[in-house]
């Protein structure tokens, strides 16, 4: 028997095969609205850019082989590709949402989809009897982060699945922190999972982006069905940076998850920081389920300063770590959550599920690693002081 293609040699070669006319390696960018019909009702298989796009196509199609699902759609943004994915539903319908869940996802849900109709409920993913005791007659699937953004809870994908199977519903997955170089969902049982391509796929903070992948094709063509419908497609240009930048995927992956480890554990033992939240940690809640559906802890980590009033001295000092808001590209970012990244978030409800204003979350990249400790030592006596 044949063994399947591995996922780094997928993402190495994204794009190599799509130029049928003379094989460019690089996937041309077909920057045009519109495609000459040969003949009267015949085509080449493109006839408008908001339908079909050569580049985008090349892109979904990589995506699909990275997640092992039967068909993507690649969107303007994370934001427009869960949007997508919630025309799925209708009035009335209930979804069941990881209870720390990334402040957009929480807005979109909140402020705009429950006015016409949905409603939303949150729950921890990593308790397969709450989540089971939560779903009622009327919730139609399961919404997870895992690890979750920004306190790193971890979901259990594989009885997630299976709880949402039994009951004939859907289990949608956000694998954004992970990406399918280390977690795969549809390969423990998910139905969907989405990407804000933005983040590690792209990996170089230059595209704003969304995908969506379904293991079923019936549920893909009505993925494309609201791709086209609504419009929210990624343009050619940013669809051949995506094809760029999952080409170095793994390798970038794997180097800032290398650094990630070795702040993780410098923060964990510094006398200004409370609490760290990464699994590489040996404490960290839920660390053997973790490793038991992701290949590894990925390069997003949170942390608790001892003092509150410390966190606008520790964000200022820092000199080669950027505060900005976003995670997953080659820069190492800073940001804070509970007044930028959820600052959507009502405030007793990110106390309660543990998300203080004292949290700062790092995204770390390729950079040096001594350079990044060097950096984050000398904020935090600048913290202290």
């Amino acid at each position: 028997m044949k063994r399947k293609r591995s996922v780094e040699t997928l993402a190495a070669q994204a794009g190599v095969g799509a130029d049928k006319a003379y094989g460019a390696v690089s996937a041309p960018i077909y920057t045009t609205a519109i495609y000459r019909y040969d003949t009267f009702g015949n085509h080449r298989g493109f006839d408008y850019s908001r339908s079909e796009n050569p580049t985008r196509q090349a892109a979904e199609t990589v995506l699909a082989d990275l997640e092992g699902g039967t068909r993507a759609a690649a969107f303007a943004s994370g934001m427009a590709a869960i949007s997508a994915v919630m025309t799925l539903f209708a009035a009335g319908d209930h979804i069941l949402c990881s209870d720390d869940l990334y402040g957009g996802t929480y807005r979109l849900f909140e402020k705009v989809l429950r006015p016409y109709g949905l409603s939303f409920d949150y729950a921890d993913m990593g308790d397969p009897a709450a989540v089971a005791r939560k779903i009622g007659k009327k919730t139609r699937a399961l919404f997870i982060e895992t690890p979750t953004n920004p306190l790193m809870k971890i979901a259990d994908l594989r009885e997630a699945a299976r709880i949402a199977g039994d009951r004939g519903i859907l289990s949608i997955v956000d694998n954004t922190f992970m990406s399918p170089v280390l977690q795969r969902p549809l390969a423990l049982g998910a139905d969907i999972v989405v990407h804000s391509a933005t983040k590690f796929l792209g990996g170089h903070n230059d595209l704003i982006g969304g995908a969506v992948i379904a293991s079923d094709p019936a549920i893909g063509e009505k993925i494309h069905f609201a791709q086209k419908a609504v419009g929210a497609v990624l343009s050619p240009f940013d669809a051949w940076l995506l094809l760029r930048g999952i080409k170095t995927v793994a390798v970038r992956i794997a180097k800032a998850q290398q650094n990630a480890e070795a702040v993780a554990a410098f923060l964990a033992a510094h006398p200004l920081v409370r609490k760290v939240f990464h699994p590489s940690l040996p404490g960290h809640p839920r660390r053997k389920l973790h490793f038991s559906q992701a290949s590894g802890p990925g390069a997003v980590i949170s942390f608790e300063l001892e003092r509150e009033k410390a966190v606008p001295r520790f964000l200022n000092a820092l000199k080669t770590v950027l505060l900005a808001e976003s995670l997953g590209g080659v820069e190492s970012l800073v940001t804070h959550p509970s007044t930028m990244t959820h600052a959507d978030i009502p405030l007793e409800e990110q106390a309660a599920v543990g998300l203080t204003p004292a949290l700062v979350r790092l995204s770390i990249g390729i950079e040096n690693a001594d350079d990044l400790l060097e950096d984050i030592a000398q904020a935090l006596r600048k913290a202290k002081r």
